[in-house]
């Protein structure tokens, strides 16, 4: 069962990029499409699969933190309960962790599950890169307006997030750079403590 303890990084000596976002928002699909891997995570029709932090070391160099779905997953209260604990232990407290893709799904504005989480993720000040997933799902038409729509009701501009799409394989590429760019910049814990 979760706990706020219960999460293992495998190498501490890894930088890792944790992957957030509520349950169903395409998490497991786009991590395969990042590392272009068919099943490297787990893709399930029932929201909520993931319920303990996943760790994918890639090529030894960093790893991939998976962690639960949030929102309307069909799972008990109790069990969703215990996500907050651990997935706020494991942002507030795993030592080599440089920064968090916060995944949004395209199709509706952003839910109160969402603006909590970025809210925490800017209180604790981890470097965030945030993606609106499943564009394929809108037409052509209506795409740059909801990135507009997106943007401005998540107080960003439009160069801060990632239009992403596993089906029409759009946003891999830019994604891919700003997770080796996150990995490469030194914690920013030690840079916080120094005040640097």
């Amino acid at each position: 069962m979760a706990s706020p303890t219960s999460w293992r990084p495998p190498d501490l000596s890894l930088p890792e990029v944790a992957f957030s976002g509520r349950s169903n928002v395409g998490k497991s699909s786009l991590l395969n499409a990042l590392v272009q891997r068919k099943a490297l995570a787990r893709v399930s029709k029932t929201p909520g699969k993931t319920r303990e932090i996943n760790f994918f070391r890639v090529n030894h160099t960093f790893v991939l933190a998976d962690l639960p779905g949030y929102g309307f997953a069909r799972v008990a209260k109790t069990t969703r309960e215990l996500w907050r604990p651990l997935i706020e232990g494991y942002l507030r407290h795993s030592a080599p962790l440089r920064g968090v893709v916060q995944l949004i799904d395209s199709r509706h504005p952003p839910t109160p599950d969402d603006l909590l989480m970025l809210e925490f993720l800017s209180e604790i000040g981890v470097p965030t890169v945030v993606v609106l997933t499943k564009i394929d799902k809108l037409r052509s038409t209506e795409l740059q307006q909801r990135i507009i729509e997106m943007t401005s009701a998540l107080g960003l501009e439009e160069a801060q997030v990632i239009p992403f799409s596993t089906v029409a394989k759009v946003g891999r590429d830019e994604l891919a750079e700003a997770v080796v760019q996150l990995v490469s910049e030194p914690s920013w814990r030690a840079v916080e403590s120094t005040g640097v």
